[in-house]
């Protein structure tokens, strides 16, 4: 969040780092400004536990905005674009980690706690299906991304497209949602090693080039959010009796 709020401010452009606005919006970058303020703030208050609690609040209710009034509407107008989807699906991944985060550290019955957490789960997993099938769907997109050096290049596509779509449907029904979400966030996080830190390097005066590790790394730490929000005892076939939900609320004091 950090680091999107600093590139916001340097580059002062909305489309290369949160995307295409609408024509209806007045003053992209006095948009792009305040959305950079806001991230930075938000990122900043995060690592800090007296102010966790409501820079979780202000970057769910600011991920949730950004993708209603920005990523929805292009689904809802064109259904039949898939990459509308994709860019849907993308952000709504950010927007379930930001989420998470702000059910378990929130301290509010709704959209906050379990029930918040479990709704976070539910984003998370729908999400990860049009991010899967678009590695399919567009594979002429995709395939450019991977480096030159990985053999089988389409094949790596097919594969990390059929990953994302595994980890969905193990989130959503419940098949190793722990673990899935987890490895989910291992690839993602693979992701921005091995594609996008050697773009950078390659090309640092290229924006969109650090708007995309970032992007990527947030993507990241949003499924690794999402992981550590699902039980332990969620990751058994089936899972023993227990007593009432006592689950100690400060993952962010552990991490």
């Amino acid at each position: 969040m950090i680091s999107l709020g600093i590139i916001g401010l340097v580059l002062r452009d909305f489309q290369r780092v949160w995307g295409r606005l609408p024509d209806w919006v007045p003053s992209p970058m006095v948009l792009a400004v305040a959305c950079a303020l806001v991230a930075l703030a938000a990122g900043i208050a995060l690592l800090f536990r007296r102010t966790a609690a409501t820079a979780s609040m202000v970057a769910f209710v600011y991920v949730a905005l950004w993708w209603l009034l920005f990523k929805v509407p292009p689904v809802v107008r064109m259904p039949l674009i898939g990459l509308t989807w994709v860019d849907g699906g993308m952000h709504a991944m950010l927007l379930a980690g930001a989420w998470a985060l702000f059910a378990d550290v929130g301290g509010r019955p709704f959209p906050g706690g379990e029930r918040g957490m479990r709704f976070a789960r539910l984003l998370f997993g729908l999400s990860l299906i049009p991010v899967g099938l678009s590695h399919f769907a567009y594979l002429s997109l995709t395939v450019p991304l991977i480096p030159t050096w990985l053999p089988f290049r389409t094949g790596w596509a097919y594969f990390t497209g059929a990953c994302h779509l595994a980890a969905g449907l193990g989130v959503l029904f419940g098949v190793l949602p722990r673990l899935a979400a987890q490895l989910e966030s291992l690839m993602l996080a693979l992701f921005t090693i091995i594609v996008w830190i050697p773009r950078v390097v390659a090309a640092p005066r290229t924006p969109l080039n650090w708007a995309e590790i970032w992007i990527s790394w947030a993507l990241t730490a949003a499924a690794a959010v999402v992981a550590a929000g699902i039980p332990p005892h969620d990751m058994a076939p089936n899972p023993p009796p227990r007593a009432p939900e006592t689950r100690a609320r400060e993952p962010l004091q552990h991490w």
